[in-house]
């Protein structure tokens, strides 16, 4: 990898993307959501009418797939899909719905993954997602670990639920939450797990300046 990488994963709700989007602000890196990446393809998917049942149509869609990150106009990031802003797409909740079961193809993953280091040889990025500190970047420069306890985790899920004016009640995000992580942390490929060089941050207490500030405080002494 010819660019810097500090790169952040821990289970949903821990403030990934919140501390990511700041820390690559403040340093000047590109943001690397690799989550928007498979999003990015499953929009593709859902264009192409096809249902998961669909394995070798999927797979197929792989040849013609191009998904590129690039610094937006508001600070945030930009997501390419063949060349088309499919930012707002990527969030729908028909994406949403299937992201998950289209991510844990292998052909999918392998796409993704090397378009993820691809980015990396190219910029110097601030990556977050479930695997990147063992499986995409495991000589990151820098790794973290995010971390809060399930019910602060539940509660942050909870207050971006009503951000969106989607329904949602406590309890539900709760049980979403604990059947997401274990979801995964057992499964087979790319499985969530705590790699051993990673620097474990409690976010509970903290707000996302904090938790900001604490890892600037990391990697610029």
């Amino acid at each position: 990898m010819a660019g810097s990488v500090i790169a952040i994963d821990g289970p949903a709700g821990s403030g990934k993307s919140t501390i990511a989007v700041e820390l690559a602000r403040r340093l000047g890196r590109l943001h690397v959501n690799t989550g928007a990446m498979y999003r990015a393809f499953t929009v593709k998917v859902l264009r192409a009418g096809l249902g998961l049942g669909d394995r070798d149509g999927i797979v197929c869609l792989l040849d013609t797939t191009t998904v590129e990150l690039r610094p937006g106009t508001d600070g945030g990031v930009c997501v390419l899909l063949d060349g088309e802003d499919v930012t707002q797409e990527v969030g729908t909740p028909e994406v949403s719905r299937l992201v998950s079961p289209i991510s844990l193809m292998p052909e999918v993953r392998t796409l993704m993954v090397r378009e993820q280091r691809r980015l990396a040889r190219e910029n110097d990025i601030v990556a977050e997602g479930r695997d990147v500190t063992t499986v995409v970047y495991p000589d990151a420069d820098y790794k973290f670990y995010l971390d809060a306890t399930p019910e602060e985790r539940a509660r942050r899920r909870l207050k971006e639920f009503e951000s969106r004016g989607e329904p949602a009640t406590l309890d539900g995000v709760t049980r979403e939450l604990a059947e997401r992580d274990q979801r995964d942390t057992t499964r087979e490929l790319s499985p969530l797990t705590q790699a051993d060089d990673a620097i474990v941050v409690d976010t509970t207490n903290m707000s996302p300046e904090q938790v900001v500030d604490h890892l600037l405080g990391i990697v610029e002494p």
